[in-house]
């Protein structure tokens, strides 16, 4: 029998010490995907950095729960006729937790510090000509030329978080972590509770002003309505669903899937997902090298490759299935799988064969990485393996590596024979996939590029169109074009969409706000 929650705190004498104190108030405990050990969320793109950056520190906007753009620390805004002038006011009432009022300097110095780090940030910054304090509430953001995401770059809600700092700790050099962690959002960092691999805690802010709006997503008003949130750490996805059975943690960010029909059939526990909050399965072409550094190659991938077996195999349940042939994710404004008829049709071995061949393939070893330690790649990995034989003309070589291994070796860009690779799995997020421009996989920059450095300048400026257009609806035609281009050109292959439900005790918390990329903790009530 697993150890239980209760059991673990007594195991350390100062984490027991911690927690009697607290029994007298509202506690909310929470157990998320990964302990805490990284604090600067704009220094890494650790989920959990943004998770836990998200509950200290504010920013000048947010994504509502439609995934569109909500002001957040801006109290208005405005654009010039020409535009390249953004306009900002703070609304009034901002403080950080030392008390000092948040100002322009804070937030010029954190735009910028985050702008050197962040991959939409550096695009954002590279129209930028200058941010420009008028006074303390208002400054200007100023272009070089038009660049239609500004507003939507500010919202991001995956990695790094756009956090607006003290000015002193904004500018530390951005590649040197921020130790202080003195926030300007609606909950304050406890510092002094902070004990790596057991537990994290964080405080009501009582001098933040929420906003009026009710919460949507992270916008609107972010009420606290408890005195204490912890991220307590259990390593052991069995002992984390157990202790929310037990009641012993109210809320578990990313419950193990085999563990789901457990919670399901669990009274008063309920699980809950925002449907922006899923994960899309990659499968990365090495472009460099044969096979794959021929098109025809990797479009022979879509005749042998069927999306049902990926998510059969290691998503069984059904309610979390999505078959999604959109290279920007399903159930998001970008929607489109335009181009994807070779991929949705039946599996045709000889017209890929066919493919190999028109690409110079003549039997060599295809190098696969192997993840045999991640609880979706190694399944998805068996299934690719399987497929890739099933079509009965390719020679596979398999390395089984765990994930630290695979992480270090697709940085190579050596031949296969030499260290380097053909093909590997990998994945990302809905909310991180929907925007074109700041989706990394799918980016074909040639050197600059992501692993496997696809290169086509065709689709590079398709992805500037889809910035320059003046609204949505011109976006999505882009996106459309986008899409086809990628099923042309194929810079990877999406081989599943899934969802990932967190599950809270409902006879214990309520209030629970459906949030894309990660959860968040205001608006929840502890009974």
């Amino acid at each position: 029998m697993r150890a239980t929650l209760a059991a673990a705190f007594l195991a350390t004498t100062a984490l027991a010490g911690a927690v009697m104190p607290a029994q007298a108030q509202k506690v909310i405990r929470a157990t998320m995907h990964a302990d805490v050990r990284t604090l600067d969320p704009v220094w890494t793109t650790q989920t959990i950095a943004s998770i836990h950056g998200n509950m200290i520190f504010d920013r000048l906007f947010a994504s509502d729960g439609d995934l569109n753009p909500q002001p957040q620390m801006v109290d208005k805004w405005s654009v010039s006729a020409d535009r390249k002038v953004y306009t900002f006011t703070l609304r009034d009432g901002l403080k950080f937790h030392d008390g000092t009022p948040v100002t322009t300097k804070d937030v010029i110095a954190s735009m910028k510090r985050w702008g050197a780090r962040d991959g939409a940030g550096k695009i954002l910054f590279g129209y930028t000509e200058d941010l420009v304090a008028k006074d303390d509430k208002t400054f200007e953001w100023r272009l070089k030329e038009p660049y239609g995401l500004v507003i939507e770059t500010l919202a991001k809600t995956g990695t790094s978080l756009p956090a607006i700092m003290r000015e002193k700790e904004a500018m530390t050099d951005p590649f040197q972590q921020v130790k202080d962690m003195v926030g300007s959002g609606p909950f304050m960092f406890k510092a002094d509770e902070w004990v790596p691999g057991s537990k994290t805690v964080y405080t009501k802010f009582q001098d933040y002003v929420p906003r009026k709006e009710p919460p949507s997503g992270h916008a609107g008003g972010k009420v606290v309505k408890v005195d204490r949130v912890e991220f307590v750490w259990l390593p052991d996805p069995q002992t984390q669903q157990s202790a929310l059975v037990a009641g012993e943690i109210d809320f578990l960010e990313a419950p193990q899937v085999d563990f789901l029909p457990i919670l399901e059939a669990t009274p008063d526990v309920k699980l809950f997902n925002h449907p922006a909050s899923g994960s899309m399965g990659i499968i990365g072409i090495n472009h460099l090298h044969p096979p794959f550094n021929n098109v025809k190659a990797r479009q022979a991938l879509f005749h042998i490759l069927h999306m049902p077996d990926f998510l059969n195999t290691f998503i069984p349940d059904k309610k979390l299935q999505k078959l999604c042939y959109s290279y920007f994710g399903c159930g998001t404004p970008m929607e489109t799988d335009a181009g994807a008829e070779a991929y949705k049709a039946p599996k045709d071995y000889k017209k890929a064969e066919q493919l190999f061949k028109e690409a110079g393939y003549n039997g060599e070893p295809i190098t696969i990485l192997h993840a045999t330690d991640h609880w979706y790649i190694n399944p998805a990995n068996l299934v690719m393996i399987q497929q890739l034989r099933k079509a009965g003309f390719l020679k596979l070589d398999v390395q089984a590596l765990d994930w630290g291994s695979v992480v270090a070796r697709r940085a190579k860009k050596d031949p296969p024979a030499q260290g380097g690779w053909n093909l590997y799995i990998t994945g990302t997020s809905i909310v991180t996939s929907a925007n074109p421009m700041t989706h990394v996989a799918i980016g074909m920059g040639c050197e600059k590029a992501w692993f496997g450095w696809p290169c086509d300048a065709k689709f590079e400026q398709l992805r500037r169109d889809w910035v320059a257009a003046p609204d949505l609806a011109a976006r999505k035609a882009v996106a459309v074009e986008l899409s086809k281009r990628a099923y042309d050109q194929v810079p990877y292959i999406s081989f599943a969409q899934w969802s990932n439900p967190s599950a809270y005790r409902s006879d214990k918390l309520s209030g629970i706000v459906p949030a894309p990329g990660f959860p968040i903790m205001w608006n929840v009530e502890k009974k």
